[in-house]
């Protein structure tokens, strides 16, 4: 009968001895993982705009595909709410997206 035991968390203390390391790391991973922002063709744009507007106008359920902090991120919801003025537009989910940042929206 073999008399191991288990040290359980405490076995990898060690590798997280120097203070901030981890830290670190995670934060170098993201900006190592950053893309430039693509810049969309007048067709992508116009396909873009009557999707927007599609979607707005029919209270359709649509995937958003946004550019932040270079990172490219998707979401969910339906149009509440286009501020022309400020070119914001703002979904059910309470989120608000430039239109700067939208590279896609698909309706679905």
């Amino acid at each position: 009968m073999p008399s191991y035991v288990d040290r359980g968390l405490i076995k990898w203390g060690a590798f997280d001895a120097l203070n901030g390391y981890s830290s670190m790391l995670a934060d170098l991973r993201h900006r190592l993982g950053k893309q430039e922002k693509p810049s969309l063709s007048e067709d992508a744009l116009e396909e873009l705009n009557q999707n927007l507007q599609r979607a707005w106008m029919e209270h359709l359920e649509i995937e958003v595909r946004y550019y932040a902090d270079g990172y490219f991120r998707n979401t969910y919801g339906t149009i509440q709410r286009v501020d022309f003025n400020n070119r914001v537009v703002f979904l059910s989910t309470k989120e608000k997206l430039h239109a700067e940042e939208i590279m896609e929206i698909t309706i679905l």
